[in-house]
């Protein structure tokens, strides 16, 4: 179970805002990255009812939307993001990267030392420290990990009332026989990452076949 061991570490060496970041939608074939970061007020973690507080992978649905409220409580929060057209672009590590660059700027308070969830930071002007698992270990990016697949869930479940067939509200934009199968029978969105392997070989295989009817190939 995480605790704040890190975060005190950080504060005996003089830095006294500690913040952990984290991000979530690193292998769906829809939808955007996103990350949050969270400076947590450990005194209130007790009074907030928090002792839950985990890897948001080891939550259900329900634990991580009771922590997401509980959180606004004792916590002081940054959400950032990165479209699909970035993560095209740019590609998914430096796309997440960039999504936590940007919870980081988006935080009220700045913060002075940053703990990272993962073996690469992002591109800060303060200090930082990685931690492998680190959401499994240090409050803050726990706290920032539940935040974070809280806030992309509630987008997911959005999206797929306006592009219903995928599956998305279920499977969030990975890539289930659900999302295979809306695949196949509605074709890509603008949601889809065009440069991920199943949409970019499905999209290839349109322009082959659109290409074959201009010329007179098809049957």
């Amino acid at each position: 179970m995480p605790d704040s061991s890190f975060e005190r570490a950080a504060k005996r060496l003089g830095y006294e805002i500690v913040a952990g970041v984290d991000e979530v939608g690193r292998g769906p074939w829809a939808g955007p990255v996103y990350a949050a970061a969270a400076i947590i007020d450990t005194r209130k973690i007790a009074a907030k009812r928090l002792s839950g507080l985990d890897d948001s992978k080891k939550l259900n649905a329900a634990q991580r939307e009771v922590l997401f409220e509980r959180l606004q409580g004792c916590a002081t929060i940054g959400i950032g993001w990165c479209e699909v057209g970035e993560i095209d672009r740019i590609n998914i590590l430096q796309a997440s990267l960039l999504a936590m660059k940007r919870a980081i700027a988006s935080l009220p308070i700045q913060p002075h030392y940053v703990l990272v969830d993962g073996n690469k930071a992002p591109d800060l002007a303060c200090p930082c420290q990685t931690i492998i698992k680190g959401d499994a270990r240090a409050y803050s990016i726990a706290a920032a990990s539940i935040v974070a697949k809280v806030t992309r869930d509630r987008l997911m479940v959005k999206l797929a009332q306006s592009h219903p067939g995928y599956g998305w509200h279920t499977n969030m934009g990975y890539g289930t026989k659900e999302h295979q199968a809306g695949l196949a029978r509605h074709g890509v969105t603008v949601h889809h990452r065009k440069t991920w392997a199943p949409i970019f070989n499905r999209l290839s295989q349109l322009s082959l076949d659109l290409r074959d009817v201009a010329s007179g190939d098809s049957p």
